[in-house]
């Protein structure tokens, strides 16, 4: 996977000479570079605002095979956002909430910050990458990545503007993202050649599957030994657990030495068949 980077502003003519590019150019090579484990993270709903980097490149993003679809939902999203009513529908907001929509039709021109700066809400909030050594984030930046309905994929560094847009949106005018995706992001994710941590939610996770990555389910028990699914907090666990794999100096390749190394880190952490992992927690 190319290396990230913020290579300046994406003007209209760029981001045909991109389409052309990934038209012309065909197939997906099926590699990608990562480090032992790569944690793939849900998006969030919410984005921090602004931001430092300047506009939009995709060119600068993780997986510049996936520049073509990208591009085709980015200016469809863009040109949704100048019917204010129609945007409201097609990306279940209210009326308090169309700043959300004013930031979609900015996407080409606004302001970028990096993917793990972009994101906020209760798993970034537990990951707390702001509070990590430079050689944690060095870590966490090579082992981390983001699902999203925009981008498809994009690494923690990846400079990103805000957006709004949900894996169960429809596009007017548009396949379902799934429809768009999954053709295109399946032979990305399928070509990382180590292990991958999948803490995506299912809507996203369905938008491309990645073959033999590990799952993992969080459930709450009780003093009885009754177990449950735990929804409020289930992001919170996720964040503390991303942020161990993102920063430890271990170097897990398989499920059992990743359920080992989180035991010892003291999770309680079972395995329930080759690749799907609970983890338990005492009931609230």
């Amino acid at each position: 996977m190319a290396e990230t980077g913020i290579l300046g502003c994406h003007s209209r003519g760029g981001r045909q000479d991109a389409r052309t590019k990934a038209s012309r150019t065909g197939a997906i090579d099926g590699h990608v570079a990562w480090r032992l484990v790569l944690v793939l993270l849900p998006p969030s709903e919410t984005k921090a605002p602004g931001g430092d980097g300047p506009p939009l490149d995709l060119s600068a993003l993780a997986a510049p095979e996936l520049t073509a679809v990208r591009t085709e939902i980015a200016d469809a999203l863009v040109k949704l956002a100048g019917d204010v009513p129609a945007s409201r529908t097609a990306l279940g907001l209210s009326p308090r909430q169309d700043d959300e929509i004013e930031r979609n039709a900015a996407l080409w021109t606004g302001a970028t910050l990096p993917a793990l700066r972009r994101y906020t809400g209760v798993l970034y909030d537990a990951l707390d990458v702001g509070s990590m050594t430079r050689a944690q984030r060095a870590r966490a930046a090579r082992r981390l990545a983001v699902g999203s309905a925009l981008f498809g994929l994009v690494r923690a560094d990846d400079p990103i503007p805000a957006y709004r847009l949900s894996a169960g949106s429809s596009l007017p005018g548009l396949p379902t993202l799934r429809a768009l995706w999954r053709p295109a992001l399946s032979p990305v994710l399928a070509g990382v050649d180590d292990l991958v941590v999948d803490l995506r939610s299912g809507s996203y996770a369905a938008l491309a599957p990645v073959p033999g990555a590990v799952t993992l389910e969080v459930l709450s028990e009780r003093p009885d030994g009754t177990r449950s699914v735990v929804s409020h907090f289930n992001k919170a666990h996720k964040g503390r657990l991303a942020r161990l794999l993102a920063t430890t100096t271990a170097e897990p390749d398989s499920p059992v030495r990743l359920r080992s190394l989180l035991r010892r880190a003291g999770f309680h952490v079972e395995q329930n068949g080759r690749t799907a992992l609970t983890l338990v927690v005492p009931a609230p």
